[in-house]
């Protein structure tokens, strides 16, 4: 399965584009099957169908747990390292893990999950969420993991939508110097879903909370009343591990949906060759499991692998901006993953915080959720790596399950903010903008994939419509990836960014609509228009044109009234960096906003607008250029 040399890419990659079945057959081979698969694959990306494995029985836990426990039972599979440095490190060999997992799944049992039931997971990064993760996929229920950060509203959209019976959280969570309300900000959503009959409440921070007799039941006192086997559910390939919401284009977050078999061969694959995964090496990944990063690479990919993960609970600039390098220093991390926003951030507190921090066991730096820009990377390659360390710069999506193009550590020629070339079984391909195929090199164009991968979105939840709408239709029988890309001398891939209506923030994709909705929603609101713009630290910021009933006395006031709004509706991670009052929107006579002009004002470029003379309104350009100030 590990590729260790260049030429072992390059025929592994011809293998994998002439003959994709027998290639994933074979890496598919080093997993536990219960029953084997009647076909490797079954697909059509006209009328979109995709099917992996097609027949095989497995359970994915198996793969990621028994088979360990077996070989290597006290061998660490989780190192969990609290927010507060204060508090001791908590280490769960794969023999432990095992048995909690197996233990907290007796309890969902024994709270009426079974089979294909949703579950909705809400909790801070600590053990108990990778074991909640892992108890569900035992069980074959489908979870659906929602950011700490979110929201009452949020949540209770994403349970509804997928009509979660049970909701799993903590009675409060810390990151940083916070403290942060997670059952009461259950028990708000609550309020308005119907389907839920339990709520599992994990102890964390020992704030008081409001516990419903009947349907309020604590973690720990569940757990004294179950055994440690609980035999693992047979799953078949093509059924769904988990849902996964991410912004959508309409306003309305769409479900994600990855399955057992197809999705458990993808994201160990990638995590074994992107990172050059060792025996025994210690990987950090600083994502969150409420996010795609986490849940591939902190928990499934990992733990598949028999690798060592750390898990952390806390920001990196708590209490210092050292934070991490402590963590490396102390626990001895060999492959640490991190996004440029985490990167620009460190940069920024100066040499100090990481020149006495024995950083040398580091072998491998990685960077995620959005491509890191040429100072960052040099910053990361030479302060942190001493040189010495490649930087795997991924590509990948929420919909593609793991990484798509990406250096493999060691082995591809790195070039800074280029994520190289693609991973066997991924074809890319660039188009026009009337889909025509843009071949050679060195050129641009819009970046599709042309050929399934095992890991590839199955359907969006109770949707399949607009799973088809969204990603194969723009362009005929090709995934569209919604990003821009270049394509180099050397046949080497840069994305170059968003080409659709989704502001990639921190490395976390939020659509414009789902931000408009909620800025919308507040009283005096009449209509906004929402863009992203280059911010040094988070890479893109939003930027927020308002049409109010009557400009805003005080509109200092009213733009912290306007951010509480989007914090209680979506979450403070959606709030715009900049607002701007404005009486018109640049349209066309047609009512489409013209986005171009407001993303030149939010650039501070009006060099450039083109044509305006089309616009319903030409002087409204004119207006809110000078309200901008420039």
């Amino acid at each position: 399965m590990r590729i260790k040399t260049k030429e072992e890419y390059d025929k592994a990659y011809k293998e994998s584009v002439e003959d994709p079945e027998g290639f994933w057959a074979g890496v598919a081979q080093e997993f536990v099957w219960k029953k084997p698969w009647k076909k490797v694959l079954e697909w059509d990306f006209n009328d979109y169908d995709v099917k992996w494995f097609k027949g095989g029985k497995l359970n994915i836990t198996e793969s990621c747990l028994d088979r360990h426990a077996a070989t290597k039972p006290n061998q660490p599979a989780i190192i969990w390292e609290p927010n507060d440095d204060s508090e001791e490190a908590i280490t769960l060999t794969y023999s432990v893990l095992l048995d909690r997992v197996s233990r907290f799944a007796n309890v969902l049992k024994k709270n009426g999950i079974v089979k294909g039931d949703r579950v909705c997971i809400y909790m801070p990064m600590i053990p108990e969420l990778a074991i909640a993760v892992l108890a569900c996929a035992r069980l074959g229920a489908i979870h659906s993991v929602v950011f700490g950060g979110f929201s009452a509203r949020a949540i209770a959209d994403r349970i509804n939508d997928s009509a979660c019976k049970v909701v799993i959280t903590t009675d409060g969570a810390v990151r940083g110097n916070k403290h942060i309300p997670m059952k009461e900000t259950v028990d708000d959503a609550l309020v308005s879903c119907t389907s839920v009959e339990k709520v599992i409440v994990a102890t964390r921070t020992r704030t008081p909370v409001s516990m419903i007799k009947g349907r309020d039941v604590w973690w720990e006192e569940e757990v004294k009343h179950v055994s440690g086997d609980c035999p693992a559910e047979e799953m078949d390939a093509e059924d769904p591990l988990f849902i996964l919401y991410t912004s959508g284009s309409t306003g309305k977050p769409k479900g994600v949906v990855h399955t057992c078999g197809g999705y458990m061969v993808y994201a160990t694959y990638t995590f074994q060759n992107v990172f050059q995964y060792d025996p025994g090496d210690v990987y950090f990944c600083t994502a969150d499991i409420g996010w795609i990063t986490g849940h591939s690479y902190i928990v499934y990919g990992p733990l598949a692998a028999g690798a060592i993960s750390v898990m952390f609970e806390g920001v990196p600039t708590y209490p210092d901006a050292g934070r991490f390098w402590d963590i490396i220093d102390k626990h001895k991390v060999n492959i640490f993953y991190t996004a440029p926003t985490a990167i620009r951030s460190l940069m920024g507190f100066g040499p100090e915080y990481y020149k006495d921090k024995d950083l040398s066991s580091l072998k491998v730096l990685g960077s995620v959720g959005e491509p890191i820009n040429e100072e960052a990377w040099h910053w990361y390659n030479d302060e942190i790596g001493k040189g010495k360390c490649p930087i795997v710069d991924t590509w990948w999506q929420t919909e593609t399950g793991g990484i798509m193009i990406s250096p493999l550590a060691n082995i591809t020629k790195t070039i800074p903010s280029f994520a190289t070339l693609p991973l066997p079984g991924i074809q890319p391909v660039l188009v026009d903008d009337q889909g025509n195929e843009i071949t050679g090199n060195g050129v641009n164009g819009n970046l599709c994939i042309k050929f399934p991968w095992p890991s590839i979105i199955r359907t969006t939840w109770g949707d399949h419509q607009r799973c088809k709408d969204t990603y194969f239709s723009a362009y005929k029988g090709m995934y569209f990836t919604g990003d821009g890309c270049q394509r180099d001398e050397n046949g080497y891939y840069k994305i170059t960014g968003r080409v659709d209506d989704v502001i990639n923030v921190s490395g976390h994709r939020i659509g414009t609509a789902e931000v408009e909705n909620a800025l919308n929603m507040h009283t005096g609101v009449v209509e906004s228009a929402v863009v992203g713009f280059p911010h040094d630290i988070k890479g893109q910021g939003i930027y927020a044109y308002i049409i109010c009933e009557e400009m805003p006395s005080d509109p200092e006031m009213t733009k912290k009234d306007i951010l509480m709004t989007v914090s209680r509706i979506i979450g403070p991670i959606a709030k715009p960096d900049q607002i701007q009052f404005v009486t018109g929107l640049p349209k066309t006579r047609s009512g489409k906003i013209m986005r171009r002009i407001l993303r030149k004002v939010a650039e501070k470029d009006v060099s450039n607008l083109g044509d305006i003379s089309t616009l319903l309104d030409p002087g409204v350009v004119d207006e809110i250029i000078k309200g901008a100030g420039l």
